[in-house]
């Protein structure tokens, strides 16, 4: 297993994840491998991932004081 993965890199790679599955998943439907509903669904669960880690990014900050505060027994 690799080492601790930034976040940075992780967004590339939900990036590089987004655009290979943009590309297959019209490919896939049109060879009837694929749903259209099931390739949306999917692609809407990707963006989330990345909203997600783009969320922590932003305030990582804010949520590794709270952690600390929480380790520290602050309420």
């Amino acid at each position: 297993m690799a080492g601790k993965i930034s976040i940075i890199g992780q967004i590339s790679e939900i990036d590089r994840e987004i655009a290979m599955r943009e590309r297959v998943y019209p490919r896939e439907v049109q060879a009837g491998r694929m749903k259209v509903g099931e390739a949306e669904m999917l692609l809407e669960r990707i963006h989330a991932v990345r909203a997600t880690l783009v969320f922590c990014k932003d305030n990582e900050a804010d949520i590794r004081a709270y952690v600390a505060a929480k380790k520290a027994g602050k309420p």
